[in-house]
């Protein structure tokens, strides 16, 4: 698909216009305070009074009453669910190992009434209004972004994929896992353009945080970075020296803590997986005068 470069970003919505103020950053010793028990049912997506959940074997929906609106059966377990007008688009993890690894179908289902409208292909995916949907696929040759209508039919595709941000457009902080990457933060335009932001440094890059004037906060290796709506870049932060690596015990998120960011940095011990050293690095964002 074809690439356009990016001119940069407008005066009024610069990522250069954000500083990034150090509240506080905390170390622990200890076991991984994240997981999953496997077996219960977590709210995936919410609409109005409709909440949409899911857990082994099963996706369902419900009103704020407790009501049970319908149940869908599936293969495998829900992981994530984007509510587009009517539709919604429920991606699944595999129980068994595939060729795709533990990748289960992504389902298209009725919001009014959970009926199967199409099963699609895709392990990340975000929703576009209007039963509109992207949703994306990489590894084995495969590094492409498909839109679908509320009937599951394919209208659009792009060379890209990674974590999806949909508001001025819809922009994407690529995800490639190839050493050195080349990734970068894109914006997917009609007929499959892509316009090319800046570059990234990490293969994996955790999900991004968005601000209020759509300004992404990407964690790219121990640096984050703003990018604005024009796809111009500025660092906010070093968090490591430049030449420390992340590696494959390193698990990294980004959150909202009130009004301030937190970077959360996972490092698993090579001589005891069950320990891990958990850096959280506190900022607090304003926009320079």
């Amino acid at each position: 698909m074809p690439r356009a470069e990016s001119s940069g970003g407008a005066a009024g919505d610069s990522a250069a216009a954000w500083r990034a103020e150090l509240v506080d950053h905390r170390r622990t010793v200890g076991p991984s305070p994240d997981g999953r028990s496997g077996s219960a049912r977590e709210l995936l997506a919410r609409r109005g009074e409709l909440r949409v959940h899911g857990g082994i074997g099963s996706v369902g929906c419900v009103d704020s009453a407790g009501r049970t609106r319908w149940t869908h059966r599936c293969a495998g377990r829900p992981n994530a669910a984007h509510v587009s007008g009517d539709r919604v688009l429920v991606t699944t993890d595999s129980l068994e190992y595939t060729p795709w690894g533990h990748l289960g179908p992504a389902l298209l289902l009725d919001l009014a009434d959970g009926r199967l409208v199409a099963e699609l292909r895709g392990r990340r995916a975000a929703a576009r209004g209007g039963g509109r949907f992207v949703l994306g696929l990489e590894g084995y040759d495969v590094f492409d972004t498909w839109e679908y209508d509320r009937d599951g039919t394919l209208t659009d595709s792009w060379r890209s994929y990674g974590h999806y941000v949909v508001g001025t457009g819809l922009r994407v902080v690529e995800a490639d896992r190839s050493i050195p990457t080349d990734g970068r933060v894109v914006r997917l335009l009609p007929g499959g353009v892509v316009e090319r932001g800046p570059r990234l440094s990490d293969p994996q890059p955790p999900e991004p945080l968005v601000l209020g004037d759509g300004t992404i906060l990407v964690l790219d290796g121990w640096v984050l970075r703003a990018v604005g709506r024009g796809l111009d870049s500025a660092v906010l932060a070093e968090l490591a020296p430049a030449d420390k690596k992340v590696d494959a015990r390193t698990v990294r998120a980004l959150r909202r803590d009130g009004d301030r960011i937190a970077v959360v940095v996972r490092e698993r011990d090579a001589d005891e997986p069950t320990r891990y050293t958990v850096d959280t690095w506190t900022f607090g964002l304003r926009r320079r005068a």
